[in-house]
């Protein structure tokens, strides 16, 4: 016969795991110091900028 299962058990494990990884994404997201916050920033500046650059302009001709 099968074993008896307690569901609830699992329940919690599942919330635990997903707890976990909230926490872990949590971390990366705001653990970072103001150095690294810095210089995340001014890379993503750089690349806004080098987009921008890169785009063509409408033509005025309709």
């Amino acid at each position: 016969m099968a074993d008896i299962v307690n569901l609830n058990r699992f329940k919690k494990q599942k919330q635990r795991a997903e707890k976990a990884e909230k926490a872990e994404q949590n971390r990366a997201k705001f653990g970072q110091t103001k150095s690294q916050k810095d210089n995340t920033r001014s890379e993503k500046q750089k690349t806004e900028r080098r987009l921008d650059q890169a785009k063509l302009a409408p033509s005025d001709k309709t």
